[in-house]
């Protein structure tokens, strides 16, 4: 089993794929500087598997790594995952 998360600005999001197939999406508007998260989902019967704390983590990591937008976390799960990880913080307070 291979997980890949591949961003698809054009649709305003990211995208879990297992093996080639869609399985998660984090989606996103921008926004003034920022991206804000506003509605992550996992397909109904792959939940409970820390399959969106994958997304989320590697959503961010791609945030930080290519661009210098402040995260905005409208999605509750997102802001959740964020309040469970501290070394993420600094992602809510950048400049953009």
């Amino acid at each position: 089993m291979t997980l890949t998360v591949v961003k698809e600005p054009q649709a305003s999001r990211y995208e879990l794929l297992r093996d080639g197939e869609r399985i998660g999406i984090a989606e996103y508007v921008l926004e003034d500087g920022a991206i804000d998260f506003t509605h992550t989902e996992i397909d109904r019967d792959q939940r409970e598997k820390g399959l969106a704390s994958t997304l989320v983590q590697q959503a961010l990591d791609d945030v930080r790594e290519n661009s210098d937008l402040r995260v905005v976390a409208s999605c509750p799960y997102v802001r959740h995952w964020l309040g469970e990880h501290p070394e993420y913080q600094d992602l809510l307070t950048r400049n953009g």
